[in-house]
């Protein structure tokens, strides 16, 4: 790894105090905590972005449960993640992906492992999604992940693994808790010379809040680094994942309300769950520094990711494999005596010819019959961009970037033959227009204007409504976005404040018109995504040798609706609450010990799209408290969850119009438990 440069350190958090610059100048002279510098380098530069972003520090979240991908990504303004009671999520950012079933390949976020591809044209899998292996993750909301080749509604996240740089040469981690839940993690990271690796193996258990949700999941990562010169580095990636997960099905509000711990009657009567084989992804990024101010990124990435469907009246057995390739140039200039930072990129990924599925008729249980379907798919996504960013006067920065986009997608239904075949291939656009002016070294305000460009999954061409008994074409997603914030420090706190609008076009929406057949997908009328995202981590008291007491605290304001649809009118878009608040009030002793409580407040949530009928609002609270050794090697913790044992709906995957019925449509959350944990780290 290239050393840090001192101008990254600490610079959004402690400008502008001559107390606290005196820690950046000892910070610079005394650096020992590669991973703290590393956390730091990414701060600063999501702050040089004009636009919102969020940078989770893992060694937070691991001060408490980290089961999935919700755990990470708590606390966030801008961010919906909730469980849909196993390792799949329901994530929303902006309205990105609102219509998706729950743990489904997620759709309208661009996911990265490390800077290298996840999402495909297939969508984003969750079975590489392992918490414990991270060392932080960058969520960078809307089109600010245009550097990234991110072209997506919702923006972009970028997972950050452990390297041999920020890992113990040992680290043991085991957490226990409610409904048999457990997870045993082992790791080792060293740096040897110019060599570094990290490794890392991980598996978990648990029984599920409802019957027939039991589940498991065992992995491992590892990454090696080696640096051949000053000027020139490379890192090979592997993760590796198998998961297992019974399907209990979605309740309606009177079961959530008596009963939240059952199944579905038909989900046990199948024996519904999702098996998944085991998923792989490889990759390596290999950097050239050309010069002190220009270096040439190239990576590659293969991702194979079968899966085992049994749920409905069916079984699905799907192949997936990808290969991805990126390349980004950047370059660092002077420009009529002004500085400018130029970034040019190519990412492009591929399905392999092996995608494709089968579909067999399921009489009950494990019993199969015959075989009902046959199809492949094939698609492709090849993204070109180009960035600036150019200091018009002191601290006042413009940024400019054009994106071209060129998809594919091919779906061919081979069985029975009548099926029926689709291919689209399409050329787009996303431009961006950007302003930052850093007020002072603790206050920046920033506004861009920016367009988005998302096509459909291919398989979306397989399910989507038929006309004359052929798969329907379908459009890109398209949006425009208008993006005005702020971010500071003051005596409140660290903050960060953001308000968009965008209006989209041909907005991908996914229905279940019948249950227990295929979710049918649709290009919609006119919509409208608008909200605000506000942060707010706050120092209320501190006294030398007593300890501090702090509060953080996210907002998420969320209006989607559309703009006079024929048949819905201005009704709003289902599947996320309009109000979304998290908080969190803690106090520290200097000894390492710390005791916190928590709370989670979410709106009503629409269950269709003619606003029929919905799920309640409801407030959660939680309790934590643990011990950090102050040579940061032994850690334990207690982490109450729900504590007053709410009765409540986690997830709304919508319906069409249920006509104000009762109608299953939601995933109950998890009622009161408790959790606790203990790791080592010999370092």
């Amino acid at each position: 790894m290239r050393p840090t440069l001192p101008y990254s350190l600490l610079a959004l958090f402690v400008a502008g105090s001559a107390q606290a610059a005196n820690r950046v100048e000892l910070d610079q002279v005394l650096i020992q905590d590669h991973q703290q510098s590393e956390l730091e380098a990414a701060a600063d530069q999501l702050r040089d972005i004009p636009g919102a972003s969020n940078l989770v520090d893992m060694d937070k979240v691991g001060q408490g449960r980290v089961a999935t991908n919700q755990d990470v990504l708590a606390y966030q303004p801008g961010v919906f993640a909730q469980s849909a009671g196993n390792d799949g999520i329901k994530l929303s950012i902006r309205g990105s992906g609102i219509n998706r079933a729950p743990g489904a390949h997620g759709s309208g976020v661009y996911t990265m492992f490390d800077g290298l591809p996840l999402t495909g044209p297939g969508g984003t899998p969750y079975e590489l999604f392992e918490p414990l292996w991270l060392s932080r993750a960058e969520v960078l909301r809307g089109a600010n992940g245009f550097d990234q080749g991110s072209l997506a509604l919702g923006g972009a996240i970028n997972y950050v693994t452990h390297t041999g740089y920020d890992a113990a040469p040992l680290q043991v981690r085991y957490e226990v808790g409610s409904r048999g839940y457990q997870r045993r993690h082992i790791s080792s990271g060293q740096v040897l010379g110019n060599l570094d690796y990290y490794v890392a193996l991980t598996d978990a258990e648990y029984d599920g809040f409802q019957r027939h949700s039991s589940g498991s999941a065992k992995g491992i990562a590892a990454n090696v680094g080696y640096r051949f010169n000053p000027n020139l580095e490379t890192r090979f990636y592997l993760r590796y994942r198998e998961t297992e997960n019974d399907l209990a099905g979605r309740l309606t509000k009177d079961q959530i309300k008596h009963d939240p711990r059952a199944a579905n009657p038909a989900y046990l009567a199948r024996d519904d769950r999702r098996p998944q084989p085991g998923s792989t992804w490889v990759g390596n990024k290999t950097t050239f520094f050309l010069d002190d101010d220009s270096r040439l990124e190239a990576g590659l990435v293969y991702h194979d990711y079968p899966m085992d469907l049994r749920e409905g009246p069916m079984r699905l057995k799907v192949a997936y494999t990808d290969v991805s390739g990126t390349l980004n140039y950047l370059r660092r200039d002077t420009l009529f005596g002004h500085e400018s930072k130029t970034t040019l990129g190519w990412r492009t990924t591929k399905h392999l010819p092996n995608s494709g599925a089968s579909q067999f008729a399921r009489p009950g249980g494990d019993n199969f019959g015959a075989r009902t379907r046959d199809f492949s798919y094939q698609g492709s996504d090849t993204v070109l961009h180009a960035g600036n960013d150019l200091e018009l006067i002191p601290n006042l920065w413009l940024t400019t970037g054009l994106a071209m986009i060129y998809t594919r997608r091919e779906s061919d239904v081979t069985y029975p033959s009548s099926g029926g075949k689709v291919s689209q291939h399409d050329w787009d656009y996303a431009p961006r227009l950007g302003l930052r002016y850093d007020i002072r070294p603790d206050l920046q305000v920033y506004g861009n204007l920016s367009r988005s460009v998302e096509p459909p999954h291919p398989w979306s061409l397989v399910w989507s409504a038929p006309v004359n008994n052929q798969p329907m074409k379908m459009q890109n997603q398209t949006a425009t976005t208008l993006e005005l914030g702020a971010r500071g420090d003051s005596a409140l706190g660290r903050w960060d404040l953001a308000w968009y609008y965008a209006q989209v076009r041909h907005e991908l929406l996914n229905v279940e018109v019948v249950q227990g057949l295929p979710f049918k997908e649709f290009n919609a009328s006119p919509t409208v995504h608008q909200g605000i995202e506000a942060g707010l981590d706050s120092l209320l008291w501190e006294q030398s040798g007593t300890g501090k007491l702090s509060l953080r605290q996210a907002y998420t304001f969320s209006d989607f609706h559309y703009r006079d649809d024929d048949k819905f009118g201005d009704n709003r878009l289902p599947g996320i609450p309009m109000h979304y608040y998290q908080a969190e009030l803690r106090y520290d002793w200097p000894s390492g010990f710390y005791a916190g409580i928590n709370t989670q407040m979410a709106s009503k949530v629409q269950v269709d799209y003619a606003n029929s009928y919905h799920a309640d609002a409801y407030a959660l609270l939680g309790a934590r408290l643990g011990w950090d050794s102050p040579k940061r090697d032994w850690q334990t913790w207690l982490d109450l969850r729900n504590l007053t044992n709410k009765r409540y709906a986690a997830t709304v995957t919508p319906g069409y119009n249920d006509a104000g019925q009762d109608i299953a449509r939601s995933t109950p959350g998890e009622g009161f438990g408790v959790y606790t944990g203990v790791s080592y780290s010999f370092r």
